[in-house]
């Protein structure tokens, strides 16, 4: 089941060491316009996202849907603005883009790859799988306990 979210105003995502963002919800069109910005792929790389990639995605996703946040400041511990180099300059901290990547473009893009093969399935991990083996014939036989000597 597909659950919508009416909600269009943004939410606090918290990225660690004191940095909270106020983001937008990812959509269709926040996710076709970055990708409208990233550099044409290599046809000879095949299937493999190179990390320069990933960094652009996530970097142009953020100056999307980035419109606030708290715990951001210079080298004299002023509030920056939320530019868009800013963006892109607190995606060049590490733990800051990972955490960014892991809490708001993956789960946006875990939905759209599940479309791709098949629906999400329902409570447990096979409870939408399809039976693929026989049921068998009979009851198999118990097998024999060994023998073993008597002790003395």
């Amino acid at each position: 089941m597909i659950r919508l979210n009416l909600d269009s105003g943004p939410k606090v995502l918290d990225l660690g060491h004191g940095v909270e963002v106020d983001v937008l919800p990812m959509s269709t069109a926040i996710r076709l316009d970055a990708m409208a910005d990233m550099p044409e792929r290599d046809p000879d790389a095949g299937d493999v996202v190179k990390s320069e990639e990933r960094i652009a995605f996530a970097k142009a996703i953020a100056r999307r849907v980035i419109v606030g946040w708290r715990g951001v400041g210079d080298a004299d511990d002023k509030p920056v603005e939320v530019t868009p180099a800013a963006i892109d300059a607190l995606l060049d901290i590490w733990d800051l883009f990972n955490q960014f990547e892991l809490t708001y473009i993956l789960p946006g893009l875990v939905l759209a790859d599940e479309g791709n093969v098949s629906a999400p399935l329902p409570d447990g991990s096979t409870a939408g799988a399809p039976t693929t083996a026989k049921p068998a014939k009979k009851s198999a036989r118990t097998a024999r306990k060994p023998r073993t000597a008597r002790k003395r």
